[in-house]
């Protein structure tokens, strides 16, 4: 049974090592249900949803990405869970690479599933036209996931309903601050200084900007890099058969080896 009893934190359930996920950019915890139901034979299963999404109880920024890595530190001390396997989708990728660099003591192994670490001159300016196409409202849960077509069931997950209809949880306007921040910094050094095994996952339709991915595994004393074929940016939902057995190998590595 999944418990959402603490306000922002998702118990998939499951026994052994902690997993934990952390989702990407406008997602939640609940988008990792169907990874995690096959997750639970590994290890103990918790989501968390960052700052300004889902549940979390803090509302509002500031939004670097040092300020979700506390927050997830507090949350893992909260929890009494460590050290952790992290899987991140996109954001939720970056922060688990950059939790693994600051706080070595607190992470097994990192997951990331296409995300890049070097995205400076990009402007979040591009997206808006895309929101702007947006109804104000969308008037029922068939209407979400009509609209997103490939990855309704995704956003099913990040809306709420209100009197006019259902919304997004997460507020455009902090969304645009967070990856602003992304344009505007690499993380290149967070990389580096990732010293447990890392998986990159990156989608054979990427958004990313080229070779980045494959680099950053080159760049992790540990990395490992992989295409996943036919998948679009949310790989776990494009092609989850290949994705699970990319995960479960990696993880039959990283738990059969000792902690420390």
């Amino acid at each position: 049974m999944v418990d959402h009893s603490r306000a922002g934190v998702v118990d998939f359930g499951g026994d052994g090592p902690a997993i934990l996920l952390l989702h990407g950019l406008m997602g939640r915890a609940t988008t990792w249900w169907s990874v995690a139901r096959w997750l639970r034979r590994h290890g103990r299963v918790v989501g968390l949803d960052a700052r300004g999404h889902g549940d979390h109880p803090c509302p509002g920024g500031p939004w670097r990405t040092e300020d979700f890595v506390a927050d997830i530190v507090a949350r893992l001390d909260d929890l009494a869970l460590g050290p952790v396997v992290v899987i991140g989708h996109s954001m939720g990728g970056l922060h688990g690479m950059a939790l693994a660099a600051a706080h070595p003591d607190l992470v097994r192994a990192v997951v990331v599933e296409d995300m890049a670490v070097d995205q400076r001159g990009r402007s979040v300016d591009e997206w808006r036209d895309w929101f702007a196409a947006w109804p104000p409202a969308f008037e029922s849960v068939a209407h979400v996931r009509e609209f997103f077509g490939p990855q309704g069931d995704y956003f099913v997950e990040c809306v709420r309903e209100r009197a006019d209809g259902y919304h997004l949880l997460a507020a455009l306007d902090d969304m645009y601050e967070i990856a602003g921040e992304w344009g505007r910094r690499d993380y290149w050094s967070v990389v580096e200084r990732v010293r447990c095994p890392l998986l990159v996952l990156e989608a054979e339709h990427t958004g990313m900007p080229a070779g980045q991915q494959a680099e950053m595994a080159r760049r992790a004393p540990h990395g490992r890099h992989l295409v996943v074929p036919g998948a679009g940016h949310v790989v776990h939902h494009d092609a989850p058969a290949f994705y699970r057995g990319a995960v479960e190998a990696f993880l039959s590595q990283v738990l059969a080896a000792p902690v420390g």
